[in-house]
């Protein structure tokens, strides 16, 4: 899918889309659960519709509406009907799913993906399955996973800078074996943020797990998920988009956001403030007023889903940005050090690469007139549909449906904004 913008402002209002990483989590507490649960307020892209079809696979019983479902929970209950597991591109429901997937022995599993997926790491899980004698199989390290047995309740040591993703999937899983179990952090853990969102739910469900300062989880085993009703917030890592659009053209009141949320993807809000924005933040929606901001250095350790479009807007500000401890940009849809840097080098930015650095030399505006690649990844798809806003002449983006990852509703929202998609 190839789009055509014409550089124009963007104004108005915008309800933001629910939370991708609260609906996966949601979705998957609701399947586990001993009753009916209702989650509300959902996007269906192809992350969040794979993460349901495999909870169907799972033995829930889910009916689905159009921007909700209606959820029996399999009682904690894991018997997989069919033993090929089709992950598509979403690295959060691979890594939620396989715990969960072993906590019940169902014979020999095929676990797969796409595009990018095929690649990413799950060495984490590797480690256990040798420690347990679980059997697997790869090729080279690569999808598909052929795996056969059952997690048994342990101590399982998780390095801190791997992604929270592991920590997560083991947090679903051990409750429900026939054992005690705790996860130790070894070293500082990257992306609170998101095992704070895993607790949240979690605990609504009535799971009972022990935070240890962060250092390491106790988790009671044979426990029972219990049904409960949700309506999933504003997604931050979405919102940002809106927010650097604001920043850049003009007023943009962004709703459905929640001032309190526990979204790590949250600190947005404080990297644009310290970079000289202009926000006016209520309970519940976010007022961006556009101005000019200034370089500064921002850590993506614990929000690397934002690193994208703060790019942009470092491309765009006076002086130079750094962009820092981005190591795992590199394992996400595309390598986003290298992707960034390549297509906003295009339009006319000023960027270059340092180990996991970016270095980002601020231009007043870029010049476009040229194709830019998506890279088959949906937040740098998104990230050079707000560039194309201080380009001098139009851009193609080539592989822009790549939003439908995550947000499928994107380019109509962007239209709807005032954002101009011409002929191409």
């Amino acid at each position: 899918m190839e789009i055509k913008i014409i550089p124009t402002k963007l104004r108005g209002e915008i309800n933001i889309p629910p939370s991708k990483s609260y609906s996966h989590r949601a979705v998957i507490a609701a399947a586990l659960a001993d009753g009916e649960s209702r989650i509300g307020n959902l996007n269906f892209s192809v992350d969040i519709q794979t993460t349901t079809d495999i909870m169907k696979n799972f033995g829930a019983v889910i009916e689905q509406g159009e921007d909700y479902l209606k959820i029996e929970g399999n009682k904690g209950n894991v018997v997989i009907e069919n033993n090929y597991i089709q992950c598509n591109e979403s690295g959060s429901t691979i890594r939620f799913i396989i715990p969960i997937a072993l906590s019940k022995n169902n014979g020999q599993l095929t676990i797969d993906g796409k595009g990018k997926l095929v690649e990413r790491p799950l060495d984490t899980y590797y480690k256990i399955f040798d420690k347990q004698g679980v059997e697997y199989k790869t090729t080279n390290g690569k999808l598909p996973l052929y795996v056969e047995g059952e997690l048994k309740a342990d101590t399982f040591e998780v390095e801190g800078n791997i992604s929270s993703q592991f920590i997560t999937g083991l947090l679903y899983a051990l409750p429900l074996l026939d054992g005690d179990s705790e996860i130790i952090i070894k070293g500082p853990l990257e992306s609170k943020g998101y095992v704070d969102l895993t607790l949240k739910i979690l605990e609504m469900a009535g799971v009972e797990i022990k935070n240890n300062n962060y250092k390491s989880f106790q988790v009671k085993g044979n426990q029972t998920y219990k049904e409960f009703d949700y309506t999933v917030e504003g997604d931050y890592s979405q919102v940002a988009f809106w927010i650097v659009a604001g920043i850049l053209s003009e007023e943009i009141n962004c709703k459905n956001v929640y001032k309190d949320s526990l979204q790590g993807d949250r600190a947005i809000v404080e990297i644009v403030q310290k970079m000289g924005a202009n926000l006016e933040i209520n309970d519940k929606n976010i007022k961006v007023f556009p101005g000019e901001t200034k370089g500064t250095v921002i850590d993506v350790s614990q929000c690397p889903d934002i690193a994208p479009i703060l790019t942009v807007l470092a491309a765009l500000s006076e002086g130079e940005t750094r962009i820092i401890n981005g190591e795992r940009l590199r394992i996400k849809e595309s390598d986003r050090i290298t992707s960034m840097r390549t297509e906003l080098n295009k339009l006319g930015a000023d960027i270059k690469e340092d180990g996991d650095t970016l270095i980002i030399n601020g231009v007043k505006e870029l010049e476009g007139g040229v194709a830019v690649d998506s890279w088959n990844d949906h937040r740098v798809a998104m990230a050079l549909a707000i560039a194309s806003i201080k380009c001098k002449n139009p851009i193609l983006i080539t592989g822009a449906g790549a939003v439908r990852k995550s947000y499928p509703n994107f380019w109509n929202d962007f239209v709807s904004m005032g954002g101009k998609i011409g002929e191409i």
